[in-house]
């Protein structure tokens, strides 16, 4: 008999309403902060509001969040990937450099530059899984083996000239909108929707949520993480294309530091650092408020300095406040789970 037909209502219905109701507060709130600022922005600084910085901003904000689609892939299960940045540097310089020393065709290069980013995807996977070293352990390693590598094959310096292919990338517009926005927002909506829709997304809450139940359920937890490693390395490269694009040049020395923006925007947009809960609205949300910060920062003249400063002030408020949250849900479930058994009748010999 369903939990309705009987009058009940299941911990778990409980549960996932709570967390329903916490994440649409949560990006009703993110959205409020973020016109808010930009409120306070534009008052503040005549620059601000211009269309020229607006779509700056959103161009700079594209590349942390491609990455961030696939760091919300790890961090949903209970994960951490430190090796997205050595990834996207690693990517960036392959696609150009394999071109320009090597005679390969772009889309050969770029090929090439995905299946990297996903080979790394995969050992950082496997390291975890069937390993068992912590993941950030794990990918602490291939950061550095990774950024090692680039700066091997490109000699520590940026590679030009970039085939034609990223020229177009940059400069093109849909709807007087630049393409690379575009497709960022496209690989949002997949991600999201793989996540909502499909057997594999469930497995994936289920694995960062519970994955003792998971594995009593059926799913194969090590390789949901082992896939949800790859599709971070695989983003990770896409926004290596993204960011060759936008310098024009295979990027050596580019992404000092960016994995950690990338969390910090994942976490504040309500991805939850225990895993199992957020979702790419808010992942998204987080990006433009991170990308607003910064923004500020740079039109304000805050020295350089301060800028880590105030993002490291912002992870910690981030983490702080998902602590809260969980809390906040754990205490409430085991309140209900009392009450919905206080409710139930005594049953008579």
């Amino acid at each position: 008999m369903s939990d309705r037909a009987a009058g009940q209502t299941s911990p778990l219905s409980i549960l996932r309403g709570k967390i329903s109701f916490i994440d649409l507060m949560q990006g009703v709130g993110l959205l409020a902060v973020i016109l808010l600022g930009s409120l306070i922005m534009a008052f503040m600084s005549p620059v601000f509001a211009t269309v020229r910085n607006i779509e700056n901003v959103l161009q700079s904000a594209t590349i942390i969040a491609v990455v961030a689609i696939g760091q919300t892939f790890v961090i949903l299960v209970a994960g951490i990937d430190l090796s997205v940045a050595s990834v996207l540097v690693l990517a960036s310089v392959l696609s150009v450099g394999l071109v320009n020393f090597y005679g390969w065709s772009p889309e050969m290069a770029i090929i090439a530059a995905i299946g990297a980013g996903m080979l790394i995807g995969l050992i950082n996977g496997l390291a975890v899984t069937k390993l068992k070293i912590p993941a950030l352990i794990a990918t602490l390693a291939t950061m550095t083996i990774g950024r090692g590598v680039a700066f091997i094959f490109s000699g520590g310096t940026n590679i030009a000239p970039v085939p034609k292919i990223f020229v177009e990338l940059q400069a093109g517009r849909i709807f007087g909108i630049p393409t690379v926005i575009l497709l960022t927002l496209a690989l949002a909506i997949v991600a999201q929707i793989v996540l909502s829709r499909t057997k594999f997304g469930r497995s994936v809450y289920a694995t960062g949520g519970n994955p003792l139940a998971a594995r009593l359920a059926g799913i194969n937890t090590e390789r949901v993480i082992i896939l949800c490693f790859v599709i971070s390395g695989f983003m990770a490269a896409v926004a290596g294309l993204l960011i060759t694009a936008r310098f024009e040049a295979g990027a050596a020395t580019a992404a000092q530091g960016m994995e950690l923006a990338v969390i910090a925007a994942v976490v504040i947009g309500g991805v939850s650092l225990f895993g199992g809960e957020g979702n790419m609205g808010g992942m998204l949300l987080g990006v433009i408020l991170l990308g607003l910060v910064q923004n500020a920062v740079n039109l304000l003249n805050v020295p350089p300095n301060w800028d880590s400063v105030v993002s490291g002030l912002v992870i910690a408020a981030a983490a702080a406040l998902d602590v809260y949250r969980r809390n906040y849900l754990e205490a409430g479930m085991r309140k209900k789970v009392i009450a919905t058994k206080a409710s139930k009748p005594t049953r008579q010999n």
